[in-house]
């Protein structure tokens, strides 16, 4: 198999794992989702700290530690991850699946708007138009519903600026995710540890199922992420252009056909106006890039 044929596979893997999380989420519903957040991000780090030590590879954290940068950089996407996790989680489990998978349906258009605030990079003219029809189906859907959809755009916005923060960044993707969930486990820690001692806890009190899910919520967390590392140095951008619809597009699919959640008329002119704009977007970048191989 050619390393741009494994790349896509190992892309495809990690999509359709984070496509399909909402139902492990699901299944664990029964725990409130700031206990989940406390369980994913100390089992994620657990996790990684056993991976590394495998191979070998601390070297880096030493320097890393030692330079504000990189310090002050990971403590603000520790902090990102944090919202947009414990956002997500409580969305699937509060019935927002749907809402939740526009987030990262408009994420690609966010990471755009971000690019041009804050990299200084300018728009071309169909980005413009793709970015206008996002808009105008956020707006539509605030209107027809009566409030913003605001789970989306938490998590459109959090994740987006988590991803221009390590766009910039000086670590990779294992090294980074090691160091951000680090940061997150002793505050996680503590706070699991203060649950238990209030009795509040469900961690060895639940089935043995829950707490199976619990423990592997950092697997879920930190293995798709490791895999789509893989395939991100495998395949083109444009191919991760394209493969970054098909997990919201599994949500989609969970919250409205698995999980019965409400779609209404309403509801569906706002994403149609939200997919128009992914369509323009996504054929735009296509003929950009072909454009500039040619």
């Amino acid at each position: 198999m050619k390393e741009t044929q494994r790349g896509l596979l190992y892309g495809i893997v990690a999509y359709v794992i984070w496509g399909i999380a909402p139902i492990f989420w699901h299944k664990i519903q029964a725990v409130p989702a700031g206990e989940i957040l406390l369980h994913r991000a100390v089992w994620s780090a657990a996790l990684m700290a056993g991976i590394l030590t495998l191979q070998r590879d601390w070297n880096w954290l030493s320097n890393a530690w030692a330079t504000p940068r990189i310090r002050y950089t990971f403590f603000l996407t520790a902090a990102l991850l944090t919202v947009n996790w414990l956002t997500y989680i409580w969305a699937v489990n509060n019935g927002h699946t749907v809402e939740s998978s526009l987030g990262y349906f408009i994420n690609p258009l966010v990471n755009v708007l971000l690019g041009m605030v804050f990299l200084k990079e300018r728009l071309r003219r169909w980005q413009w138009l793709a970015v206008a029809f996002a808009i105008a189906g956020v707006a539509y859907l605030a209107w027809a519903l009566g409030s913003l959809p605001w789970i989306a755009l938490v998590l459109a916005f959090s994740f987006g600026f988590y991803g221009l923060l390590r766009k910039t960044a000086a670590l990779n993707a294992p090294h980074g995710l090691t160091f951000e969930t680090g940061l997150m486990s002793l505050p996680a820690l503590i706070g699991l540890i203060w649950l238990a001692i209030q009795g509040q806890g469900h961690f060895g009190k639940a089935d043995l199922f829950t707490n199976g899910m619990l423990i592997l919520s950092g697997a879920v967390t930190a293995i798709p992420l490791l895999i789509f590392a893989i395939a991100a140095r495998r395949i083109p951008l444009t191919a991760i252009g394209l493969l970054q619809y098909l997990a919201p597009t599994m949500q989609f699919a969970i919250g409205v056909w698995i999980f019965g959640e409400p779609f209404d008329q309403q509801r569906l002119i706002g994403f149609i106006l939200i997919w128009v704009a992914l369509v323009i977007y996504a054929i735009e970048g296509l003929l950009h890039s072909r454009t500039k191989l040619a």
